[in-house]
């Protein structure tokens, strides 16, 4: 049985930084791509980042670059999702999914099929 296990959120300062770790077990990946994204209560999930298991290039929402980063580890099956100068608007629950969506659709939530729980990440003075 998949499945994914999110954690590391909280509560940071503006302009703080926070490391989410997304942990896969129970099936192989390698064709697979791994993403984040987050929600806003009454809002639609929005996405954040996406990279391939395999490899290859890792794709950012625009509202992100430069700002956050992913990282994999593949000996313990993890992705790590980096998230420096954080705004107060980026509050939200943050989730990461794995789905075999085609390029142009990697930011697509209705393309991923496992998900995590969600882990709270609260932007806040």
């Amino acid at each position: 049985q998949v499945q994914l296990t999110d954690a590391g959120g909280g509560l940071v300062q503006p302009g703080g930084s926070l490391r989410l770790s997304c942990t896969v077990s129970g099936g192989t990946f390698n064709s697979y791509a791994v993403a984040w994204f987050r929600q806003v209560p009454g809002e639609e999930r929005e996405f954040v980042a996406a990279t391939r298991w395999s490899g290859g290039n890792t794709y950012y929402a625009d509202s992100v670059k430069g700002r956050f980063s992913v990282s994999k580890d593949k000996a313990v099956s993890a992705v790590y999702l980096q998230m420096n100068s954080l705004k107060p608007e980026e509050t939200a629950v943050y989730y990461c999914a794995v789905g075999r969506p085609i390029i142009s659709a990697m930011a697509d939530w209705k393309m991923y099929y496992y998900w995590g729980q969600g882990t709270q990440v609260t932007v806040s003075s």
